[in-house]
């Protein structure tokens, strides 16, 4: 009984110094990004609940400098993959070479570790690499491992995959297929920022150095917050909701609505359930707090959703997009008792 007590009493600091450290977090890398408030703390939720995220935006919009600043304050490695259309999938996860032993003459093979060997990936450009390269990343970001040469290799802890794409240009690209979507937590979307934030990035970003930022968490503590979210208790009656607003975007289900059965083609698999859930138990934590609201499920609803259905093609013909429908499912849901 004493050791339950003293467990919760844990947990009762750690949601203290997760809501502190998720406000010093912030507040470090809005030394060297202007804004992009929500675009921060989807990836901090992402950080916390283990999972991935897929970053959408033109170029110019600071999301590689993004990346690399989190992994500074976080004090993780780092590593940033250009996707080309020539890359190769062990141009990712690493290669085997033949050493020979000066001293014996036998020659060994040695694995040699890519890129993907590091706490924090950016995988810039993610489109623009063939199937057969986009698909080295599926086993990393499924199961944290890499299999090379018959042998199994364990990737660091933590380990996050945080990719960009550009959703203009589509010349010579090649979409994710949708098995890959699925495996990232987070679809983030960066839009232009106003003129008062752009502004300041002209005068920020035109002087001789950037801003310079220090680490406020480590590797153990984010894997220990981490756990904290895990055990995060969700009550019920919002794990039903969530489960309801992740089948309500299916238009075979009797929960769809009439516009998810008009425009929606396919809908989120049973993945978009547990995402809502973790994505409204990190939210919660952030904001240290014992348990989510529906509220935190509604927030991270159209960051979870939105890449996960297929708009049909009368969604196409009237130019409605996938975001849409989901911002309406998450207003409807508001009259769900």
């Amino acid at each position: 009984m004493a050791d339950a007590v003293a467990v919760k009493e844990r947990d009762i600091e750690l949601l203290e110094e997760t809501a502190r450290l998720g406000a010093v977090l912030r507040s470090e890398v809005a030394r060297r990004i202007v804004g992009q408030d929500a675009v921060v703390e989807g990836l901090l939720l992402a950080l916390l609940a283990n999972g991935h995220a897929l970053l959408v935006g033109v170029p110019g919009l600071a999301k590689t400098l993004l990346v690399s600043t989190l992994a500074e304050v976080l004090e993780a490695s780092f590593s940033r993959i250009q996707f080309t259309p020539d890359l190769m999938p062990t141009d990712i996860t690493g290669t085997e070479v033949i050493e020979e032993d000066r001293s014996t003459g036998r020659r060994v093979f040695r694995f040699v570790q890519g890129p993907v060997f590091a706490n924090i990936v950016l995988a810039d450009e993610i489109n623009r690499t063939p199937p057969k390269t986009q698909a080295a990343l599926l086993q990393a970001m499924q199961e944290k491992i890499v299999t090379a040469g018959g042998e199994t290799h364990r990737l660091p802890s933590p380990f996050f995959v945080l990719a960009t794409q550009n959703p203009i240009e589509q010349e010579g690209t090649y979409p994710l297929p949708e098995a890959q979507l699925d495996r990232f937590m987070f679809e983030l979307r960066i839009g232009y920022p106003t003129r008062a934030e752009e502004e300041q990035v002209a005068m920020q970003t035109t002087g001789e150095a950037l801003a310079p930022v220090r680490a406020v968490a480590s590797g153990e503590q984010l894997l220990e917050m981490q756990g904290l979210v895990r055990r995060v208790p969700v009550a019920p009656s919002v794990a039903s909701f969530a489960v309801r607003m992740a089948r309500a975007t299916r238009p075979d289900a009797e929960e769809a609505s009439v516009d998810v059965r008009r425009f929606v083609a396919w809908g989120a698999g049973p993945r978009a359930s547990q995402f809502l859930v973790l994505g409204a138990k990190a939210r919660a934590a952030l904001r240290g707090e014992p348990v989510p609201s529906r509220d935190d499920v509604r927030a991270v609803a159209p960051w979870v959703l939105t890449h996960r259905i297929v708009p049909g093609f009368e969604a196409e013909a009237e130019g409605v997009s996938a975001l849409d429908v989901i911002r309406a499912l998450v207003e409807e849901s508001r009259s769900w008792s």
